[in-house]
């Protein structure tokens, strides 16, 4: 099939190659090192099972969320060009 001047599996290379950035930029949010025992935001106590369940967590939940609701505004998605918002 005659696709002009994309190859064949341009779709599909774009399609993986937006799910890779997306993993990388996942990765890089990761918290790294050791975990803190008191939140660096609020200072309040971080339990046990959550630094054992995530390594290196450095805020308590509440402020987790509220960060994460921060990040949630700013994301690098990108509406246009995603599949969903073309068959809407």
């Amino acid at each position: 099939m005659a696709t002009g001047w994309a190859g064949d599996g341009a779709v599909q290379d774009q399609i993986d190659a937006t799910v890779k950035d997306g993993i990388k930029r996942a990765r890089s949010q990761l918290p790294q090192g050791p975990g803190l025992e008191h939140c660096e935001e609020c200072d309040a106590a971080i339990p046990e099972a959550r630094r054992k369940a995530m390594p290196g967590v450095r805020l308590c939940v509440p402020c987790q969320e509220a960060h994460d609701r921060e990040q949630g505004l700013h994301s690098g998605y990108n509406r246009r060009g995603s599949k969903d918002s073309q068959l809407r």
